[in-house]
């Protein structure tokens, strides 16, 4: 699979994830996928950055909630992704 295809179907896998929880999916609904190789998927969340200071919420995120996305992926793209943080 390329990010090409990956981000078209993104949705898909968004959807899936607000079916199974709403907070997961707000974790995650922001992210920007940066790139896809060897099955490692690395998102970021750049927009955090354009507000004034620092808007560094990876200590917040729930590790629950990234293997709900790795679930989600896994489901609707039949993919067995890792997914890592910029």
């Amino acid at each position: 699979m390329q990010i090409e295809q990956l981000k078209s179907q993104w949705n898909g896998v968004l959807d899936y994830l607000l079916e199974q929880d709403r907070i997961a999916w707000l974790a995650f609904f922001d992210a920007r996928l940066v790139s896809l190789e060897s099955n490692v998927l690395t998102i970021n969340f750049a927009d955090s950055q354009k507000f004034g200071g620092q808007h560094d919420f990876t200590f917040a995120r729930n590790p629950k909630h990234l293997a709900l996305l790795h679930q989600a992926i896994t489901s609707v793209l039949g993919q067995d992704l890792e997914v890592i943080e910029e």
